[in-house]
């Protein structure tokens, strides 16, 4: 469902990461927000969310309508980066995770919905015990690659295609080891490349939770248009009432 033309509200969009001048997805994430501005009359502003010290008192303060998080792993604090997710996922607040957000929202399912409290990343904790999220068979690096979306989900709906190409920027994934855990849960696989590795997951019964491990904001940089993920933040942004002063 489309928002209202010519909207009068402006969405803050909280960014959980560490902001980096020469990230190309940091400079790419505030580029969409602005193409979305022009081109559906959503207008929107980010709000940066460092992780060090990110507690649920610290969204609340900034009253954001949406939360991402955004590519730029390993973060400065881990626990930060979780705690943005989990609030997110507990107080349906509109989310999508890209890249290191796609590894991130893994590792928080595991944490504290599947109660493995020994679920790791791989690129933080090289030496953990279960490594939910480790190097990838091969470097997808400013790799494009095709995304085969499940019929019916929420990203196939978006994108409005069954199958979509997308860039990445990512050595580290979901660890092959571990996929069927997510079996029956309600974090599940919806999107995947050929041979079936994860690249795409939706969390049921949330207004919107999406995560990504191509990174849809830098079809700004790429093709100067906005990635239909991200127009689905914001519309679902739009639909949630506004968070008290």
């Amino acid at each position: 469902m489309a928002p209202p033309a010519g909207s009068e509200r402006t969405l803050r969009v909280g960014l959980i990461g560490d902001r980096r001048e020469t990230s190309p997805a940091h400079s790419a994430i505030p580029e969409t927000l602005r193409l979305l501005a022009e081109t559906d009359r959503i207008r929107s502003e980010p709000v940066w969310l460092p992780t060090q010290g990110l507690d649920p008192g610290g969204i609340e303060r900034a009253r954001v309508d949406a939360l991402w998080a955004v590519p730029g792993s390993p973060y400065a604090s881990l626990e930060g980066a979780l705690e943005g997710i989990r609030y997110a996922r507990e107080r349906a607040v509109p989310f999508l995770g890209t890249c290191g957000g796609f590894q991130h929202v893994i590792v928080e399912f595991f944490r504290n919905v599947l109660g493995e409290r020994d679920a790791d990343h791989g690129e933080s904790s090289p030496g953990g015990a279960m490594r939910v999220i480790d190097l990838l068979d091969r470097s997808l690096v400013e790799a494009v690659e095709a995304v085969v979306l499940v019929p019916g989900s929420r990203a196939a709906a978006l994108v409005g295609a069954p199958r979509t190409r997308e860039r990445f920027r990512c050595r580290y994934g979901f660890a092959r080891a571990h996929w069927n855990r997510l079996d029956g849960t309600s974090l599940r696989v919806t999107g995947a490349d050929g041979s079936g590795t994860p690249r795409v997951v939706e969390l049921d019964g949330h207004p919107f939770f999406l995560a990504t491990l191509f990174q849809p904001e830098l079809l700004a940089r790429d093709a100067g248009r906005p990635h239909p993920l991200v127009r689905g933040l914001l519309e679902a942004a739009l639909r949630r009432p506004r968070p008290p002063a």
